[in-house]
């Protein structure tokens, strides 16, 4: 069995779940008292970061492990799960990368993270171009359609 302790936590004005209109939050994330302020040392020199955090509001009996429509719409063909990237998946993990706008102390003040208040943050990471994907991304139309709001 795997054990994780949150980092931190990300608190921003999201309370409740929602797919899309993510562009305008400012997300505060706090880094746990149990590690030393120096584990953000530097960090400021980055532009973005990456957030693995963890879905906590997800039931568990609403976990998906095999296929659905995106956004449950049925008009959009079934997808795996691990081909999408909705909250209802095995092991509840979300990622997201950031822009970093300030480091205060313990705090980091990013926007892009679409996660709603109070949410755990497993781990942070420096977005490096060295480890982005080389040549062009392929992905279906569909997902232009789910998308086309989300960072509005």
């Amino acid at each position: 069995m795997i054990t994780l302790n949150p980092v931190g936590f990300a608190y921003n004005k999201r309370h409740q779940v929602e797919d899309d209109f993510w562009g305008e939050v400012l997300s505060r994330i706090v880094i746990d008292q149990s590690l030393p302020e120096e584990s953000l040392n530097d960090i400021e020199s980055f532009s973005h970061l990456e957030i693995i955090y963890y879905f906590h509001k997800v039931e568990k009996d609403k976990l998906i492990t095999g296929a659905r429509h995106p956004r449950n719409d049925i008009t959009l063909p079934k997808a795996g799960i691990f081909a999408q990237r909705g909250k209802n998946r095995p092991n509840q993990l979300g990622l997201a990368s950031v822009k970093l706008l300030k480091k205060e102390g313990r705090e980091l003040v990013v926007s892009g993270l679409d996660c709603i208040n109070g949410t755990p943050v497993l781990d942070i990471k420096p977005v490096m171009k060295e480890f982005l994907p080389a040549g062009p991304i392929e992905q279906p139309a569909w997902t232009n359609e789910i998308m086309k709001n989300y960072w509005k």
